[in-house]
C-alpha cells in the first residue's frame, strides 16, 4: 500500500515537472508573439501617421526655405538657408491679420448660431412626436444628401432680393433687400437651421437627446418647469459633448468653405477666398516687382504653399487646445447615439 502511494507521488511530481517545462517553453513563444504584434502595430500607426502628416510636413519645410534652396539638389526637407521672408511677403499680400479676423468673426458667429438652432431642432425631433414629424426629419436627412450646387440659383436669388412674405417690399417700393456682399446670408441660414452641414448637426443632437432618460424631464415637469426651461437648464448642460463636436465641426467647415463664401461675398475678405485666389494675386505682384514680365514658377509655388500653411495654422492651434475635449466629445456622442 505504501509503495503504491509513493509511486503515485513520484508520478505526480514527474507530471508537475513536465508541465513546468512545457510552461517555460510556452512563455518565450507568447513573448515573441506579443513583441511581433506590437512591432507590426507600431509600424502601421507610424506609417499611417506619416501619410496623413506628410503634406503638412512638406508645406512647413517649403515655407521656411530660401529661394536659393529651390535649386539646391542637396536640400530635401531641412532648409539650408532658414528664412521667414516667405511668411512676411505672403502676409503682406493677403492682408493676413485682417482676413483672419474677418474669418474668425464669420466662423465664430455661424458656429454659435448653428449650434443653438440645431440643438433646438434636434431636441424637438427627439422628444416631441406629432403628425408628419418623421417626414420632416426625412427632409432634414435629405438636406445632407442633396448637393448644394443643385439649389445654387434659388439660394443666390433669395439673398439677392431678400424678402419675408413680401413684407419688406411693402415698405421698400416692392423691392427686397440685397444681402449679397454681407454676412447676413450666413447669419440667417444659421439661425434658421439651414447653415453649412446643419442637417448633420441636427441628426447628431437628435441621436444624443434620444439617449437621455425621459425621467429627468418628467421630474422637471412635476417641479413646474416649462419646455424651454427644461431645455436650457437640464438638456443643454447634459449635451456638452454633442455641443463641442458640433461647434468644432461648424467652425472648421465654415473656415474652409469656399463655395458659399464666393457665392455670397463679393470681395475676398475671408481666408478661404484669399487662399483660393492666392496664386493669381501673388503672380501679379511678382510680375509687377520683376519688371521683366516673367516670374519663377517654383518660387510662386513656394509662396502658394506658404499661404496654405498660414490658412490652416489657426485651426492647428485651435485643435492643440481643444483636442482632448474634442476626442472625448466624439466618443461620448457615439456611445449615446
Amino acid at each position: 500500500m505504501q509503495r503504491t502511494i509513493l509511486e503515485k507521488k513520484l508520478i505526480a511530481m514527474k507530471n508537475v515537472k513536465a508541465r513546468n517545462k512545457e510552461r517555460h517553453a510556452f512563455i518565450p513563444f507568447e513573448k515573441l508573439k506579443s513583441f511581433v504584434w506590437t512591432l507590426v502595430r507600431s509600424v502601421l500607426i507610424i506609417g499611417l501617421s506619416f501619410v496623413i502628416l506628410y503634406p503638412i510636413i512638406l508645406k512647413v519645410s517649403i515655407a521656411f526655405k530660401h529661394k536659393s534652396d529651390i535649386y539646391d539638389p542637396t536640400v530635401m526637407y531641412i532648409p539650408r538657408n532658414f528664412t521667414l521672408e516667405n511668411f512676411k511677403y505672403v502676409m503682406e499680400t493677403m492682408n493676413y491679420f485682417k482676413v483672419v479676423w474677418n474669418s474668425f468673426v464669420l466662423s465664430g458667429s455661424t458656429m454659435l448660431l448653428t449650434t443653438i438652432s440645431c440643438a433646438l431642432v434636434g431636441y424637438g425631433f427627439a422628444r416631441f412626436k406629432f403628425r408628419g414629424s418623421n417626414i420632416l426629419f426625412a427632409l432634414v436627412i435629405l438636406t445632407i444628401l442633396v448637393p448644394p450646387q443643385t439649389i445654387m440659383v434659388p439660394t443666390y436669388l433669395q439673398y439677392r432680393n431678400f424678402d419675408v412674405f413680401g413684407l419688406i417690399g411693402l415698405f421698400n417700393g416692392g423691392q427686397g433687400i440685397k444681402l449679397i456682399g454681407t454676412y447676413w446670408p450666413f447669419i440667417i441660414s444659421s439661425i434658421t437651421g439651414m447653415g453649412l452641414k446643419a442637417g448633420l448637426f441636427i441628426f447628431i443632437f437628435r441621436q444624443f437627446f434620444k439617449g437621455i432618460p425621459r425621467e429627468i424631464e418628467e421630474a422637471a415637469l412635476v417641479d413646474g418647469a416649462g419646455v424651454f426651461k427644461i431645455f436650457f437648464r437640464i438638456m443643454l448642460p447634459n449635451a456638452i459633448p454633442a455641443m463641442i463636436t458640433v461647434m468644432l465641426f461648424s467652425f472648421v467647415w465654415q473656415w474652409n468653405d469656399t463655395y458659399f463664401t464666393t457665392m455670397f461675398l463679393e470681395s475676398a475678405s475671408v481666408i478661404s477666398s484669399q487662399v483660393q485666389i492666392a496664386g493669381a494675386t501673388l503672380a501679379s505682384k511678382l510680375t509687377a516687382a520683376s519688371g521683366s514680365g516673367q516670374i519663377d514658377p517654383f518660387y510662386l509655388s513656394m509662396l502658394v504653399n506658404t499661404s496654405v500653411l498660414l490658412a490652416i495654422t489657426p485651426l492647428i492651434v485651435l485643435y492643440m487646445f481643444v483636442q482632448r475635449h474634442f476626442v472625448e466629445s466624439v466618443e461620448r456622442t457615439g456611445i449615446v447615439g
